[in-house]
């Protein structure tokens, strides 16, 4: 994990490169209070009813839906998602509050067990303490929510430790969970550098660690955690393929394809990377999907009619481009898009790769941005294959006329999520994770829930 030895973060706006804010990095004193506070605190919030914790999570879900605008300007600012996603995300946000605000009490209930004769045995769900959260920018209220909303009303105090470049986010969910009335110490940031996390996870006080970001970050995380014997849940990248059969109806797949490939400019775990599509329907699809492609607006991402803003950051531009030219100069054809924009801020244009090789970028790695590669196969299991012919193991999406045929191919494809005529997504009442080089542990519904408590075992005679 790499160091930075700066006293200041600086955020700037991407689809301008116009400075936003500044905030100072947390000195040694500032740490040791938060996380002093964290650990205080717990042992009274633990205690807490848990129908009372609930109560402040659904007041959280209001401060959410009477900011909305606000909040999602916010993200739009620093992450440059257009505005009508943005709102989508703070809206997400609220329904997982209110989700678990009436579901966490009975997702945590006490699991009776048959045991010895004349005993009373059964398993109890306790929260660990004090969760460290190292959430990423690219949603940066949905990724924190999804992980605050179950852990705080399970009896947890949080943590979070958010991307530099969406600090102002960071601080806007620390004043929503106190303006819900949830007590100084349960939820707090930390605004530290990546080469201080090591010793924040190391600190006695920090119970566990939660980790979205990369697979290189995640690694990192683990091996810490690990040597801390601290409990880890890591959702980590991902090259999701998306597949085509040939009794598909074309153009809604192709329509489902580009949103599934574009949503927030691309910068997805789950977007739909690689679109794998029978050779008897590759030519329509192909079509299809390029025509909608070029027909995408892109712009400022403030504008209603924005489909497509800027990538984040400067360096996640060049290191797209770097992949593409790699993958260009290996062999694969650029049908449309292929190089950045020449205007002010950090767009990518909605980019599709053919006749990709083995070996390069574009195969072998996570583009985080508007490019998609397409590949031809000749039948279901070729398809299969081709699926499964990557590190990662996120999402994966099966698109047919005849689901019980797509569902038929749901054991074979290694993900942790897959979805038949339907774009991966994350949802409250199912759960989330990965495997492979996409993490593990699990996020969301009454397993998530259960990740950062233990589960103690009861014998009573």
């Amino acid at each position: 994990m790499s160091g930075d030895s700066s006293t200041t973060f600086e955020t700037s706006n991407p689809a301008t490169g116009a400075p936003l804010a500044t905030y100072a990095v947390d000195d040694e004193a500032a740490v040791e209070a938060t996380l002093d506070s964290a650990a205080t605190r717990f042992d009274a919030w633990r205690d807490r009813p848990i129908r009372e914790r609930e109560a402040l999570l659904e007041d959280a879900a209001a401060v959410l839906r009477d900011g909305k605008e606000e909040y999602a300007a916010l993200i739009t600012d620093e992450v440059g998602k257009p505005l009508d996603q943005s709102r989508a995300e703070v809206e997400k946000c609220a329904w997982v509050c209110e989700y678990y605000a009436e579901r966490a009490a009975e997702q945590l209930q006490d699991d009776r067990l048959d045991g010895a004769p004349g005993t009373k045995t059964y398993v109890s769900y306790e929260p660990l303490g004090p969760v460290l959260a190292i959430m990423p920018w690219n949603y940066p209220f949905w990724q924190v929510f999804r992980f605050a909303a179950p852990h705080l009303t399970a009896g947890n105090v949080g943590l979070l430790k958010h991307a530099p470049n969406t600090l102002g986010c960071a601080q806007a969910i620390v004043s929503i969970f106190r303006e819900a009335g949830y007590p100084e110490g349960v939820f707090s940031s930390l605004q530290i550098p990546t080469d201080r996390v090591a010793g924040v996870i190391a600190d006695d006080r920090v119970a566990a660690v939660t980790l979205t970001g990369s697979t290189r970050a995640g690694r990192a995380v683990a091996a810490e955690s690990g040597e801390a014997l601290k409990k880890t849940v890591l959702e980590l990248g991902g090259s999701d393929p998306f597949v085509v059969l040939d009794d598909a109806p074309i153009e809604t797949v192709a329509e489902q394809a580009v949103t599934a490939r574009t949503q927030n400019a691309g910068q997805s775990c789950i977007a739909a990377k690689r679109l794998v599509v029978h050779e008897a329907v590759y030519d329509e699809f192909l079509d299809a999907v390029t025509r909608r492609m070029e027909s995408l607006t892109i712009g400022d991402p403030t504008a209603e009619a924005t489909d497509l803003g800027p990538l984040a950051r400067a360096d996640i531009l060049e290191q797209l481009d770097d992949q593409v030219r790699a993958s260009v100069d290996a062999g694969a054809t650029v049908v449309t898009g292929g190089e950045p924009l020449p205007r002010e801020g950090h767009y990518y244009p909605p980019t599709i790769l053919t006749d990709v090789p083995d070996g390069c970028p574009a195969a072998e790695e996570e583009l985080f941005g508007p490019v998609a590669t397409v590949t031809a196969v000749p039948d279901d299991e070729a398809a299969v294959r081709v699926a499964n012919d990557t590190d990662f193991g996120l999402g994966a999406s099966v698109w047919t006329a005849d689901a019980a045929r797509g569902e038929a191919l749901v054991p074979e494809i290694d993900a942790g999520n897959v979805f038949v005529n339907q774009i991966v997504q994350s949802d409250p009442r199912l759960p989330f994770s990965g495997i492979k080089d996409s993490g593990y542990g699990t996020e969301l519904s009454k397993h998530g829930i259960r990740e950062f408590t233990n589960a103690k075992t009861v014998w009573v005679e």
